[in-house]
């Protein structure tokens, strides 16, 4: 199904009103589940499509067979991205004849097996690009990168790293 930006306005105009006058309504915690497995060194994650079997990656011991929490996390930015690409185009009438979305991170894995102190646990760095087949002139495609960060869940919660609670109970 297609949808303009009329129909994107038409569609977000009471969400937008209700959030406007009860500011509460608009927070949402959002959940994700996983468990241990039993037999291997693997976390199956509730996606609420199906299950995510994530596992070490090969380059730390890994089998390859699961997916790699780190993959994951650049996926979620793909998915993100693109989807806030799309609906800040639509909104600002920017029409895309075609458009990708890919995301690249480095990893120093010394650092998550422990074997070099100076190497960083976690991506050194991502690069987030987007190619797009459109006629829009420029200052229209610099004004939808520029929205499409600010909008962008994901990329913002990346970049702005906000602090994260962490605790351990025993059953």
């Amino acid at each position: 199904m297609s949808m303009d930006a009329a129909g994107l306005r038409a569609l977000q105009a009471p969400i937008k009103e209700r959030y406007k006058t009860d500011p509460n309504a608009a927070v949402i915690t959002l959940k994700a589940h996983g468990t241990l497995d039993d037999s291997s060194i693997a976390c199956k994650v509730e996606t609420g499509r199906a299950l995510a079997i994530a596992g070490l990656h090969p380059a730390t011991g890994g089998s390859g067979l699961e997916l790699c929490s780190g993959d994951m996390l650049l996926e979620a930015l793909v998915a993100c991205a693109g989807v806030t690409l799309k609906a800040v185009a639509t909104a600002i009438d920017v029409p895309l004849k075609s458009a990708a979305v890919s995301v690249e991170g480095d990893l120093d894995f010394r650092g998550t097996l422990g074997v070099a102190k100076d190497a960083p646990v976690g991506f050194a760095q991502i690069r987030l690009r987007f190619d797009v087949d459109t006629d829009a002139p420029q200052e229209k495609l610099d004004q939808l990168l520029k929205l499409t960060e600010r909008y962008c869940v994901v990329y913002q919660t990346i970049r702005s790293g906000p602090p994260v609670e962490v605790s351990l109970s025993r059953n």
